[in-house]
């Protein structure tokens, strides 16, 4: 279950779209055209909805659309689709600024939500709409004490897949600290099996141990996003920021790594985690999909756990949030209040059981009475457990604007042991402050 928690101040937000994975664009079969019209018809109320085309998503939106109608007859909702990638997200913000959005739509939550303009486009939400939102998740959709959206799919965490049966066989226990990470590694490598698989043929997954270490550089100093942001915190510099890149250089030279590291893609770095071939397997939490595409039977025995740092007290998961419904300002009248009532169904255990009829869920659902299926594989109830714990911190690109394009290519290099962990972290450095340069902010 989602817990409540006081609400936390809004910070400048950001979205990861590269390693979006989770399909959080949903749409449903029965998608209309782009710019078709809302209105009241006979005795009842129809109202559009804009969100992905992609075909997984659809039935997730099928499912819900399904249900709301059932639970309000006098509403129809009909479902536009919209591309997706960069040409998706342009169609969203040129319709917000043409004041032809639909009645409802669906998009990135945190530092993207922020760029849509959301007190120029958006309309508030309410209690009666939000007030059974995490409160975990309304800084990643608010300006203020506003806010905009509500949870649309679930949270997912970066951090460790690992064996079960490996780590039962070696009598390993799944560790707090980095220290224990690389004695379990050890032990692991000792018995013939590779104890980290790195896929750096996808390079998006040489980033994990960088991205998913951020709890552990919050736990150190709360304030690090506002100051990396500002321009006066620096991976280089920084003892614990610069970790990340640290453990990469560590698990390469000490020959942690499967063989084939340099060419494997994401599916046989699951297929290896599976078989056994490999104990663990930095990666994002809702990649869960692939790792039951190669091997159905493995959700029973792959875990998950969260990117140790050096103290085990403050151990946590560095935590994806998910995309939110929004409703714009060009939405009035019957049709406002029809689409605030389906944005409250979304928020509502209602709403996350039609999304769990359609699509297992990956993580938790953000959502006050939100339960996950008792059927999930091992790595969503892990998750889970985490947000249940409130052991979890938003990832940096929900705090900051400020990724620089390049760090994939870069923790690829420091990770095959072709650059230095300093070295790396010094030019990923340079890297942001182009990319600073560019969004125009202060301090760079």
């Amino acid at each position: 279950m989602a817990r409540r928690r006081t609400p936390t101040p809004t910070r400048t937000l950001a979205g990861l779209a590269a390693l979006a994975l989770f399909p959080l664009s949903i749409t449903a079969c029965s998608a209309g055209s782009l710019g078709s019209s809302s209105g009241s018809g006979g005795d009842g109320t129809t109202i559009t909805w804009l969100t992905g085309s992609e075909a997984t998503a659809q039935a997730t939106a099928a499912s819900i659309v399904e249900a709301f109608e059932a639970a309000n007859p006098d509403i129809q909702v009909e479902l536009d689709g919209r591309p997706g990638g960069g040409e998706g997200d342009n169609l969203v913000k040129t319709r917000l600024q043409t004041g032809s959005m639909a009645d409802v739509f669906d998009y990135n939550s945190g530092s993207l939500f922020q760029q849509i303009a959301p007190e120029k486009n958006l309309t508030p939400l309410g209690d009666d709409v939000v007030g059974e939102v995490d409160d975990a998740y309304l800084p990643q959709v608010s300006v203020g004490d506003t806010a905009y959206g509500v949870p649309y799919g679930t949270a997912f965490g970066g951090g460790v897949m690992y064996n079960m049966d490996v780590y039962s066989q070696l009598g390993l226990q799944v560790p707090k600290t980095w220290a224990e990470f690389i004695a379990n590694s050890e032990k692991i490598k000792a018995a013939g099996i590779a104890p980290v698989a790195q896929t750096y043929g996808d390079t998006w997954t040489s980033q994990l141990f960088v991205l998913g270490d951020f709890h552990n550089v919050l736990a150190a100093d709360p304030d690090w996003a506002e100051k990396y942001t500002a321009g006066e915190a620096k991976y280089a510099t920084d003892p614990v920021a610069i970790r990340g890149f640290e453990h990469l250089q560590e698990v390469h030279e000490k020959g942690l790594q499967n063989n084939d590291f340099a060419s494997a893609k994401l599916e046989d770095g699951m297929r290896q985690l599976a078989s056994g071939e490999a104990a663990m397997y930095p990666i994002l939490s809702g990649n869960i999909t692939t790792l039951l595409s190669v091997d159905p039977d493995a959700g029973d025995r792959i875990g998950f756990f969260a990117l140790p740092g050096d103290d085990a007290a403050t151990n946590g998961l560095t935590a994806w949030y998910p995309n939110a419904v929004y409703i714009p300002n060009t939405t009035t009248g019957e049709e406002l209040e029809a689409a605030k009532k389906l944005a409250a169904f979304i928020a509502s255990p209602d709403g996350c059981e039609a999304q769990s009829q359609a699509s297992p869920p990956t993580g938790p659902y953000l959502v006050e009475g939100c339960e996950l299926p008792d059927d999930v594989p091992q790595v969503t109830k892990d998750v889970q457990a985490y947000f249940d714990a409130d052991a979890q911190s938003p990832a940096l690109e929900f705090l900051s604007p400020v990724k620089g394009p390049s760090l994939e290519q870069i923790t690829v290099e420091v990770g095959s042991g072709i650059r230095s962990a300093q070295d790396g972290a010094a030019l990923y450095d340079q890297d942001v402050e182009k990319q600073a340069q560019q969004l125009g902010l202060e301090g760079w």
